[in-house]
């Protein structure tokens, strides 16, 4: 496999940012060190490496430090072009316009998602669940546009670079019905969204990384205790 000893990935195993990571890299079918980082007490190779946001994930390739998961990705993708799928569209405009969603995935949905299950009232909470409601449902119309009218990835045929962003976010989609009593992607709301879900999991190179959601209550659980407190 590609990458080997040239490959370090600075990572939690429960990360949604480095989860997109790993998916890429298993795509790709790239070999790589997984480093698993306690974000309680940084490691000097994580403060060294990410000295601006001191967060994972950090890919390190040949001993150069790649920081922030969007910008990590479009990286494996452009230095690691001749080994296996290509993540981006070689079109200029269908590039522009994966990466606009991509963006939209962090930049609208995950602020709603997380104010509709962490935000601090009553009222906030229900504002977040509304504002939710809405971006799923325009990531659905995305999906059924830009997915290629019934194709069953957002990358068209294949798997691409938005799915791999919303990909990362899976294995907490799983998780959050049992947390929070919410369903992200409902089959009677966003059935294209729904049937993704599946389909993309379903996948063997994503089966190898998604962490188990047992572990993610856990891990969920004792986080919001933590909040709580």
């Amino acid at each position: 496999m590609a990458g080997g000893d040239d490959l370090k990935l600075l990572g939690l195993w429960a990360s949604p940012y480095v989860l997109r990571v790993k998916l890429a890299l298993s795509l790709k079918g790239l070999s790589y060190e997984n480093v698993e980082e306690d974000l309680r007490d940084k490691s000097e190779l994580l403060l060294k490496s990410n000295p601006v946001h001191q967060k994972v994930p950090v890919l390190i390739h040949g001993g150069k430090p790649i920081c922030e998961s969007q910008v990590i990705l479009q990286y494996i993708d452009e230095a690691f072009a001749g080994t296996g799928p290509s993540l981006l569209p070689a079109d200029p405009y269908e590039r522009a316009v994966a990466r606009f969603w991509a963006a939209y995935i962090d930049d609208k949905m995950l602020p709603a998602w997380n104010q509709s299950t962490m935000g601090k009232t009553e009222e906030e909470r229900a504002e977040g669940k509304k504002q939710s409601v809405v971006t799923v449902e325009t990531l659905e119309g995305a999906l059924r546009d830009c997915g290629g009218q019934g194709k069953p990835f957002f990358g068209g045929d294949s798997v691409g670079y938005v799915d791999v962003v919303l990909g990362g976010l899976l294995g907490w989609v799983r998780a959050s019905e049992e947390l929070h009593g919410v369903r992200p992607f409902d089959p009677e709301r966003t059935p294209l969204l729904a049937a993704w879900s599946e389909r993309f999991g379903a996948l063997d190179a994503v089966q190898t990384v998604m962490p188990d959601v047992g572990r993610l209550l856990e891990f969920g659980k004792a986080l919001m205790a933590r909040l709580a407190a």
